[in-house]
């Protein structure tokens, strides 16, 4: 019935969908397994990608040939460029999408995708001989073979939807949760774990009053996150609105927090830090009297909507009740309650940075399996596991990022390596270099590496070559141009910045943090050079930010290049770190666990401190 597959992918979600596409392109015989082929890259929570360190995650999955920036772009009602008013390393692209076509696009893109079957059934177990992974086993008792197996479950292994005092197996609502694939790995060696996250209500658009709500319009000048012009910004765009708690929605609320599962002990899982349900939050912030609520259209045409920040697994009378005490909702109707979901991991310094599993080989995980939260963290894991998958099928090295590479790169180093005992969400502080890791230059740091492997195609690096070549040579002009007295100081005096008394360099003026882009183009010398060489809004962006940011850009780097060199101290992969008597205790059981490549990575890892660093070298002749 099933040939031998090159990848088999186990999950349909954004890591699953991520993880086929690229084994695919790259040339794999590739089988993406579903529960169902109808929720295809199904937006379980929000109807949103994107947003702060997110924004940047889609943006380096496009530059490696990635399909969620093309999709989101197809199917967006809103795009925001958030955190403008900040320095460029912190801009953050978000788009507001329309649930159902965003399901759809993505199940028609992976359709037209060279090299993908598809087959809808349960995966009940994994086929694994002499510690090596060989295949799948569905819940009909089929055997499907397979050189390499992707696993993207989601909150689906041994999902337990909670909503109140009622509780019943799930991997979300209306679909059943999936059974053995646990049991399989804990009987291989592994250790597992459970984690809790969380959904908000959906309401009818239609019963809201949006008059008492504050509106939250798209930008001005929408961007887009594909690099490439499959498709254009914009043009028409859906508001988004934003309204209030208040004391007497909290009020309601503790109402039913003795029939709630996160109080009463039927749920004991840790759930996300960083978005945590309506109830656990005026628990924790008991000095705050409201709580900002986001209004969320589900598409362009849907009246359902999406009420960003009241995820709760309360009683539905109670979720009803506080809803209704919301200004702009006192007459809402439900389309369905929120509810919470535990659902199993695995603790993901059980892999390796290749993201294969250290105990069976041929095995990776990718998604809410090893404990992250959202589409981008899932997103960007599957696309690698199926990348290093493919790689693995045809006997190549696997394809891993740097820190000072990727926020892909931070995200899997810090899975990895430090672990996570509760949903991990990328954040801009999580990254040491994102002055480097911009969102504007991720095809810049990218498609050249993606294109090296096979997967990025030459219409990619060819458009990136020539936007880094423009943006290069515009700085360049600045560098070699200079600008009179008479042109610089009406503009400089207009922003409140020293005159200058002599020509001087555009570079050096335009270095000011009080000039920006607008001042700059108003020189008839950047006009015409402009004009002459049809520059576009992206290349006069990527120019401004280089020429501006120029100095930190160079240190960030040199300090990037002092840190990698610890990555070029590799560790033997059995080092006996018993052996080295003078490591602290936790150092030494910490190293045994983990297992780090380099000596870099031993740096990074909790309990090791820079003296048994130290010690490492000495022990290692450095």
């Amino acid at each position: 019935m099933f040939d031998l597959y090159d990848v088999i992918v186990v999950g349909a979600g954004h890591a699953g969908s991520e993880a086929a596409a690229a084994a695919a392109n790259m040339g794999s015989k590739t089988l993406l397994v579903t529960m169902s082929l109808q929720n295809i890259a199904q937006m379980s929570c929000n109807p949103a990608m994107g947003g702060i360190a997110k924004g940047q995650i889609v943006r380096e999955i496009d530059a490696l040939g990635g399909y969620s920036g093309i999709v989101s772009d197809k199917t967006a009602i809103q795009f925001r460029m958030l955190n403008k008013s900040k320095g460029p390393a912190m801009w953050s692209p978000r788009v507001q999408s329309d649930r159902m076509r965003f399901a759809e696009e993505w199940r028609l893109m992976l359709e037209r995708t060279p090299n993908l079957d598809f087959y809808q059934e349960m995966v009940s177990g994994i086929l694994i001989e002499d510690n090596k992974i060989v295949g799948i086993r569905t819940s009909l008792g089929i055997e499907i073979k397979g050189k390499s197996v992707v696993l993207t479950n989601g909150t689906f292994l041994n999902g337990l939807i909670h909503i109140g005092e009622k509780q019943f197996g799930g991997g979300r609502a209306g679909e059943s949760a999936a059974y053995g694939i646990t049991e399989d790995l804990v009987r291989a060696g592994f250790t597992s774990g459970r984690m809790k996250t969380g959904t908000p209500p959906r309401v009818d658009g239609r019963s809201l009053d949006y008059s008492k709500m504050i509106e939250q319009p798209g930008d001005v000048n929408p961007d887009k996150f594909s690099y490439m012009d499959i498709t254009q910004p914009l043009v028409t765009q859906r508001s988004c609105y934003m309204t209030y708690t208040s004391q007497a929605v909290h009020d309601i609320l503790k109402e039913g927090f003795d029939r709630s599962p996160m109080f009463n002990g039927r749920i004991k899982s840790l759930g996300p830090r960083y978005c945590p349900s309506i109830e656990d939050k005026i628990n924790r912030f008991a000095d705050k009297d409201r709580h900002q609520l986001f209004v969320e259209p589900e598409g362009w045409d849907t009246v359902e909507v999406y009420v960003n920040g009241f995820s709760t697994s309360l009683p539905e009378d109670i979720q009803f009740k506080a809803l209704r005490s919301v200004e702009g909702f006192e007459n809402v109707k439900f389309f369905r309650p929120g509810y919470a979901i535990e659902y199993d991991y695995f603790p993901p310094t059980q892999l390796k940075h290749s993201l294969e599993t250290k105990l069976v080989e041929g095995l990776y995980f990718a998604g809410q399996i090893n404990g992250t939260t959202g589409y981008e963290e899932a997103a960007s894991q599957g696309l690698m596991a199926g990348i290093n998958a493919s790689l693995k099928v045809q006997g190549k090295d696997p394809f891993i990022l740097k820190r000072n590479e990727a926020y892909i790169g931070v995200l899997i180093d810090d899975l990895i390596t430090k672990g996570t005992e509760e949903p991990y969400r990328m954040f801009t502080s999580r990254a040491e270099y994102r002055t480097l890791l911009r969102q504007d230059n991720a095809d810049f740091r990218l498609t050249p590496m993606s294109y090296e492997i096979g997967l990025a195609k030459e219409d990619r690096l060819r458009r990136m070559e020539k936007k880094r070549d423009q943006s290069d040579a515009f700085v360049n002009f600045f560098k070699e141009t200079s600008v009179t007295v008479a042109e610089a100081n009406p503009i400089l005096e207009a922003k409140e910045s020293s005159l200058i008394t002599q020509p001087d360099k555009m570079f050096k003026v335009f270095s000011r943090p009080q000039i920006n882009l607008e001042d700059i183009v108003k020189f008839e010398k950047v006009k015409e050079y402009i004009a002459e060489h049809n520059l576009d809004r992206e290349v006069i962006e990527q120019a401004e930010i280089q020429v501006k940011y120029s100095g930190y850009i160079e240190k960030e780097k040199n300090n990037a290049d002092k840190l990698n060199r610890l990555e070029d101290v590799k560790i033997p992969e059995n080092y006996d770190y018993d052996k080295i008597k003078s490591l602290s205790y936790e150092a030494r059981e910490k190293m045994k666990k983990i297992r780090p490549v380099t000596i870099s990575q031993a740096s990074r890892i909790s309990g090791v401190s820079p003296s048994d660093v130290s010690v490492l070298l000495i022990h290692m002749g450095r």
